[in-house]
């Protein structure tokens, strides 16, 4: 199971080819699994009503990953780990807990966040798209 973190998100909903079909095709599966938080920054940067009920709709389609007491975890991984002065903001460190406490991949173009991730936890398109 993957989290697409916000930067694949956007490279899908843009139509990107680099993104656009493995996307699609895990999504159909219901291999992507979603987050508050990446959802509320995908809905911040819509420009209009039409981009809102599309995310609206993934939202309410996709699977979601228990939240609960993730903010919390992911403070303290944060500072256990120093995240921040890696450039690692909370929001990731959401997404870096919650893929850590149910052994998902993240599949993101942050190379912040890569760097903090081993070759378990990340996902690579190019290698792993077959599967």
């Amino acid at each position: 199971m993957i989290i697409a973190d916000t930067s694949i998100w956007i490279e899908f909903l843009k139509g990107n080819a680099s993104y656009f079909e493995v996307f699609a095709l895990m999504v159909e599966e219901k291999k992507i699994y979603v987050l508050g938080c990446i959802f509320g920054e995908l809905l911040q940067g819509s420009k209009n009503e039409k981009e809102i009920k599309i995310l609206q709709e993934y939202w309410q389609t996709l699977p979601k990953i228990n939240e609960q007491y993730l903010w919390i975890q992911a403070g303290i991984l944060s500072a256990k780990e120093k995240l921040y002065t890696k450039g690692v903001g909370l929001i990731d460190a959401v997404i870096l807990q919650a893929a850590r406490n149910y052994k998902y991949k993240i599949w993101t173009l942050d190379k912040k966040l890569i760097k903090c991730l081993d070759k378990t936890e990340y996902f690579e398109q190019s290698t792993e798209e077959a599967e």
